[in-house]
């Protein structure tokens, strides 16, 4: 069978560049009634406007492609104020951001830490507060969220 997610990324791809939106995550939920979830994000705000924008070429591509032969719900909207950061280009995403991360093994006797998100540097994530960048070794990440 073809993956679902693999190939929407395929096909909104084109549609988020035209519009200058990122694509954040996207979910395909079979249980219950089926729902395909795709998360966008413009840094200066995403608005409705743009969510049916892309609800409207991306349900015109899939159906074309009959790439779900069944009935599912589309659901096209922003990633959310306080959205959990699951992968590492979503650390590059919302760049400038506040964020709070949650680390596993303490550093410098402290688990939590919050600031200005400034991105990735190899395998670290990197956040500013006050003045003092702090790099945090994704791998040493329990939890990481967006903090607005």
């Amino acid at each position: 069978m073809i993956n679902v997610v693999e190939k929407v990324k395929e096909l909104v791809a084109p549609i988020l560049e035209s519009l200058g939106l990122k694509l954040v995550d996207i979910e395909f939920i079979k249980e219950g009634k089926p729902t395909l979830r795709v998360y966008i994000y413009d840094p200066n705000g995403t608005t409705i406007k743009q969510c049916e924008i892309v609800s409207r070429r991306l349900g015109k591509l899939l159906d074309d492609e009959d790439l779900i032969p069944y009935s599912y719900t589309l659901e096209i909207s922003s990633p959310g104020l306080n959205r959990k950061l699951k992968n590492r280009e979503e650390y590059e995403i919302f760049k400038g951001r506040n964020i709070k991360i949650i680390v596993k093994e303490p550093i410098d006797k402290k688990n939590v830490f919050t600031g200005i998100l400034e991105g990735l540097e190899e395998d670290n994530v990197l956040i500013k507060n006050n003045e003092e960048i702090i790099k945090i070794n994704l791998e040493n990440i329990s939890k990481a969220r967006l903090d607005d």
